[in-house]
């Protein structure tokens, strides 16, 4: 029962088990959830974050000796919890444009897996998974922080 539970939740509620792009699939419900965390204080939104991204490293854990100790295509925990990162404090994604290009942004990174994102997923357990999830959500930030910073600074973004 707590097994099937587990994989339910990593799997992403079945996304994960799409034929293809699993993990796009996955990734898509980060974004009612950076939707709904955007509304929050800055520091709720890091401290729920954080709390979500700490309780995917078992859960992805657990899920990856179901597949026999893989991060398998299917487990997609790591990347809806993840993705909220890539947004964090950053009002103007609210905007669904802006939205929908850090999601675009994040499933690059996350799929390249460019230095040094791929070398997260070497650490053992659970917190390869998470990891390069993680660190693919940092590095889209950094760059919608500046992509925003540029583009307020030409034309005023109206969120609504």
């Amino acid at each position: 029962m707590l097994e099937t539970l587990n994989l339910w939740i990593a799997t992403g509620f079945g996304l994960g088990l799409a034929p293809m792009a699993p993990g796009t699939f996955g990734s898509l419900l980060g974004i009612p959830l950076a939707w709904w965390l955007l509304s929050k204080s800055t520091r709720l939104q890091a401290v729920v974050t954080g709390v979500l991204i700490i309780a995917a490293v078992p859960i992805c854990h657990i899920a990856s000796l179901h597949f026999a100790g893989a991060d398998h295509g299917s487990i997609v925990a790591d990347e809806y919890v993840a993705f909220p990162l890539a947004v964090l404090g950053l009002t103007a994604a609210r905007h669904p444009l802006v939205m929908a290009l850090a999601f675009g942004v994040y499933r690059f990174f996350d799929g390249l897996k460019p230095p040094p994102i791929h070398l997260a997923e070497y650490v053992q357990g659970g917190f390869g998974i998470v990891l390069d999830d993680v660190i693919a959500a940092l590095v889209t930030w950094v760059v919608m922080a500046l992509v925003l910073k540029f583009w307020q600074r030409r034309r005023p973004l109206q969120v609504s």
